[in-house]
């Protein structure tokens, strides 16, 4: 009698190695869960079949590192926008470029396909929404109205409405026919990273960088729910297909959620960083994340997790139980509409933008778009997944089979459905003047990582220290004969270092209570002073990111502190601190820079204003920092990545300066 195996809730599926360069973006095929797209520094979008580690597709034409990347409901067509501003469009089972679309100023952040017309939203980091008609090759309206980068987009399934997200704290949602805002959700705190619409009712949720998701009503215009109990930022969320529960992507985790009330059903642990988006396919879903050039997809089985009814997880009001939830449906809210008909163009007097937002095909986008490629890297795949033996019934199959889950008491390794002989290989595509042959079939480049070398900016994230070795820290053995230590000289040649690292945390802890001692007594001025009279920039960088997140805390006389110290920030070694440097300078430029300028450019005061010498004085010593910060940014903004798209964002902030 067979014995049954109890399998993993979750695991990690595969590990690849999709550029050459870093990642920057990706995007999974929401219909079958099968299909996923990489976008890298190499200025490439690489078209994958999840589980399988070979590239089936590379496409070229953008001169700049890939942003951001959407496809579109039937998993036939690819839009990916670039750092430059530009959106290009791939038509996959026709395997060539499609549209050239041109028209924003700054990166492009977001993207969304109409879920029926040919229309692709995109969000840019110049904070416009622009609609374009990808038959006409036109920008068909302009959304104005956030302050700050627009970073997710998102059609309601009726394909009336657009909600946009962004950096300025906000959700909005746009009547598509009529051209205009319907209405502005406020209440974040901190910058909104994703946005979903229920697929039935009338309900859209949003998650932030202030570690809550929301949930708003679209018939009242109003918040339904909050989950304010996480610890790490909100990356990506997904409604269950039947509209029973929303999963939210979080570090190292999925948590499951009900909204009336509010309440989590359910916590699974998985171990893939930070999750960049989700899938659901056949009761399981599918996330994949990124470091540097490798991506790795992860699978949780969903008959495993709790969706609803159960005893919730953590959220409870005043330590009472919660009331049994309220049944979803119709009852509650209005459903979607879905017309059989495709998406019509807004009225005609919605305006429209400049003429050479909507010229017909030039020569110049002619000669970009044949300079756009798409080079097949695998012929089998490719016709397997985009050119289906029947018009009706196209591939990847709706019906794809489970991944099938490992046994509970095995190590998560990474599963690969293919041949012993394919397993190491993974398809990096080159340069076109690289390839020394036309014909010829483009170099596979080995999964097995290279000998590192230490980066120049050491990650805030990695599986393993920079520049340290286990060997350092265990008891060196003086001849190869000699294998066993007594167990008391092993001991105190470890306890050597132990001694050691307890000093350095011992300091540190005793530096943040001498901060957090004088926060506590006095302002928070006179705390920021302590910590910088430490000389201890980890100090300051754990302060900052306590400040970071209030702004009414910031004054004047903050800044004229914090601005040294960001300059150092800015030039350190250390991702982490760069990441603080940049959200606190990009605070202050959004806060004080406007007040700074006008205060400089006023006119000298009649008579005698200690108040205002004061104020103009400090405004004169912060201007000079900005000014000294405003050459480092500048220097910056041609980095490739994360770093280079925050610096350049703050090189837009401070273009004032100039």
């Amino acid at each position: 009698m067979a014995v049954a195996v109890t399998t993993k809730t979750a695991w990690k599926l595969q590990e690849i190695t999709a550029h050459s360069t870093n990642v920057s973006s990706l995007v999974l095929g929401k219909s079958s869960g099968r299909l996923l797209a990489t976008g890298g520094d190499d200025c490439r979008v690489n078209v994958w079949s999840v589980n399988k580690p070979n590239c089936i597709m590379s496409l070229t034409g953008h001169t700049t590192p890939i942003e951001s990347l959407q496809i579109n409901t039937n998993e036939e067509l690819i839009v990916a926008g670039s750092q430059s501003g530009s959106i290009r469009v791939w038509d996959l089972e026709a395997a060539k470029i499609l549209r050239t679309l041109l028209g924003h100023k700054a990166n492009i952040c977001s993207l969304d396909f109409h879920p029926f017309g040919s229309f692709v939203a995109s969000g840019s980091l110049d904070t416009n929404i622009k609609l374009w008609d990808v038959r006409r090759k036109g920008c068909v309206f302009r959304y104005k109205g956030h302050t700050a980068a627009v970073r997710c987009l998102r059609f309601s399934p009726d394909g009336k409405w657009l909600a946009s997200a962004a950096d300025d704290h906000t959700v909005k949602l746009w009547d598509l026919a009529a051209g205009k805002i319907m209405f502005e959700f406020t209440g974040h705190t901190g910058p909104v990273n994703v946005v979903e619409f229920h697929p039935n009712e009338y309900l859209l949720a949003s998650g932030s960088f202030d570690r809550t998701v929301r949930f708003w009503d679209l018939e009242k215009f109003q918040v339904v729910s909050c989950i304010e109990e996480e610890a790490t930022p909100v990356r990506c969320v997904l409604f269950n297909p039947d509209g029973c529960c929303l999963y939210s992507g979080f570090q190292d985790s999925l948590r499951v959620y009900g909204w009336e009330p509010e309440r989590c059903f359910d916590v699974v642990l998985v171990n893939w960083g930070k999750v960049a988006d989700l899938s659901i396919c056949n009761n399981q879903l599918i996330g994949v994340s990124f470091a540097q050039s490798t991506v790795s997809s992860f699978v949780v089985d969903l008959s495993r997790v709790t969706k609803s009814g159960s005893i919730p997880h953590g959220l409870m009001r005043d330590d009472e139980p919660l009331v049994p939830p309220t049944p979803t449906g119709s009852s509650l809210r209005r459903i979607y509409d879905r017309p059989s008909t495709s998406c019509s163009k807004p009225q005609s007097r919605v305006k429209h933008n400049s003429e050479s937002e909507r010229r017909s095909p030039s020569s110049e986008d002619d000669r970009d778009e044949k300079e756009s490629k798409a080079e097949i890297q695998n012929p089998e795949d490719y016709k397997e997944i985009f050119q289906p033996k029947s018009a009706i019934c196209r591939t990847p199959p709706r019906n794809n089979e489970p991944f099938p889950a490992p046994p509970e008491d095995e190590p998560v390794t990474a599963k690969e459905a293919v041949k012993p002989s394919q397993a190491v290989d993974v398809q990096t595509p080159l340069p076109k003047q690289e390839l020394p042959d036309p014909v010829q079939r483009p170099p596979i480049a080995s999964s097995t990582p290279l000998p590192k070398t230490e980066p120049s900016v050491i990650p805030a994230a990695r599986n393993e220290p920079i520049g340290l070795k286990v060997s350092d820290f265990l008891p060196a053995v003086k001849n190869q004969s000699q294998t066993e230590l007594m167990d008391e000289e092993a001991m105190s040649q470890i306890r050597k270092g132990h001694e050691t690292m307890c000093v350095v945390l011992t300091s540190r802890h005793k530096n943040l209570d001498t901060v957090r001692a004088v926060w506590s007594t006095s302002d928070i001025k006179n705390s920021v002073d302590s910590a910088v009279a430490i000389n201890d920039l980890s100090v300051v960088v754990d302060l900052l990111n306590i400040v970071n997140q209030k702004a009414s805390l910031w004054k004047l006389d903050l800044c004229t502190i914090v601005l040294p110290q960001i300059e150092k920030l800015l030039q350190s070694k250390y991702e982490s601190y760069v990441q603080t440097g940049c959200t606190s300078l990009k605070l202050i430029l959004q806060r004080f820079l406007p007040l700074i300028t006008d205060i400089l450019a006023a006119p000298p005061s009649v008579g005698v204003d200690i108040t205002r010498e004061e104020r103009l004085h400090k405004c004169k010593l912060c201007y000079k920092q900005l000014k000294n910060i405003s050459n480092i940014v500048k220097n910056k903004s041609c980095l490739s990545g994360r770093h280079g798209s925050a610096f350049r964002e703050l090189h837009l902030l401070m273009a004032v300066l100039e």
